[in-house]
């Protein structure tokens, strides 16, 4: 079988801090995903398309619809849980490479959570479901390309799907529940709508990109392309090191996380932060404090930080600042973390 190459993640010209919040939500899915927003053809779903390829590979309970993880026994399916009851000494298992399940524009809110066959339920007793694509994204990447043109409650279902990870359907009074731990990746252009605040704010990370101006590095792109597609094994191996790299540091980080400490003088920076910049509610600081850990991890230290802070701070507030109305201004996202974290430093 012919080999299937993936554009190479290290190989994308700039959109650094894009390529950063994708290996964040790589070592932690629980920072709540990344919205990235920007023009078109800035690289966004080669992106998320090259970043599965770097993701480790993962033990799944073999024939399940939702690929539980077999040494998780509290996050196992209804289906998994009855087989584990029945004695077996382990359930059977394989081993299977992340991917990237994308949802389409036009998903209806069956077609996301899954249908329950109702007559079925009601007159035999019997529970079928029909799982949608919150089952398939399971311990997998769930893209969302134009995430600002699905429907407001579409949306909401696959923000409570990722941060709860687990997908509740209910009809009739008949309910089926499975695991639904994924990456959320959406994209948008923000020239076609913007997201109403309240789901904004349901990202853990934001990352605004644009096209690169700078002359070189816009040529260096078109090179990089035309190489690729002339010959995109060679293209693939002049990368294969690079790739290994960052492949490493994902796999390092996912297994330091649960080591890394976490002042509480940098959680205090944070709420600071939070304070400062007159933010909603507490989320801020959750996803502050899980990003500055992921990085810390991904940067192999053993404790978070100030730089890690400063690292992931743009991407946790920028979508998080109130609108201020009547052409006022509004406290300035890099000036209050430089004073903020210039003051601690001191």
């Amino acid at each position: 079988m012919a080999v299937r190459y993936t554009f190479p993640f290290s190989a994308i010209v700039g959109q650094e801090r894009m390529k950063l919040a994708l290996c964040l939500n790589a070592v932690h899915p629980r920072i709540g995903g990344v919205l990235i927003r920007g023009e078109r053809g800035t690289g966004k779903s080669t992106a998320v398309r090259a970043l599965a390829r770097l993701l480790p590979e993962h033990d799944v309970v073999m024939g399940c619809h939702f690929a539980c993880d077999p040494d998780d026994l509290e996050a196992l399916c209804v289906d998994c849980r009855e087989r584990a009851a029945l004695g077996e000494p382990a359930l059977p298992r394989e081993r299977r490479r992340m991917r990237v399940v994308e949802l389409p524009i036009n998903a209806s809110e069956d077609r996301v959570v899954g249908t329950i066959d109702l007559e079925a339920a009601l007159k035999e007793g019997s529970r079928r479901f029909e799982p949608g694509v919150l089952a398939e994204a399971n311990r997998n990447i769930l893209y969302v390309d134009e995430v600002n043109l699905l429907d407001d409650h579409i949306v909401d279902v696959l923000l409570d799907a990722a941060a709860m990870g687990v997908n509740v359907v209910e009809r009739e009074g008949v309910s089926v529940m499975h695991p639904s731990r994924f990456i959320l990746v959406g994209t948008m252009n923000p020239e076609e709508g913007e997201l109403r605040p309240q789901l904004l704010d349901r990202f853990g990370l934001c990352v605004d990109v644009e096209g690169i101006r700078d002359l070189e590095r816009r040529v260096e792109i078109v090179e990089q392309r035309a190489s690729w597609e002339d010959d995109p094994a060679a293209f693939y191996e002049r990368h294969a090191a690079q790739e290994e790299e960052v492949r490493a540091r994902i796999a390092e980080g996912i297994s330091t996380f649960p080591e890394i400490a976490l002042p509480r003088a940098i959680l205090r920076l944070i709420a600071q932060l939070s304070i400062a910049l007159e933010v909603d509610g507490h989320r801020s600081d959750l996803v502050c404090a899980r990003a500055a850990q992921a990085k810390a991890a991904y940067d192999s230290a053993e404790v978070v930080e100030l730089s890690h802070v400063t690292d992931v701070a743009q991407m946790v507030f920028s979508h998080r600042l109130r609108a201020v109305p009547f052409g006022k201004s509004g406290p300035n996202l890099g000036e209050v973390i430089s004073r903020i974290v210039g003051q601690m430093a001191s």
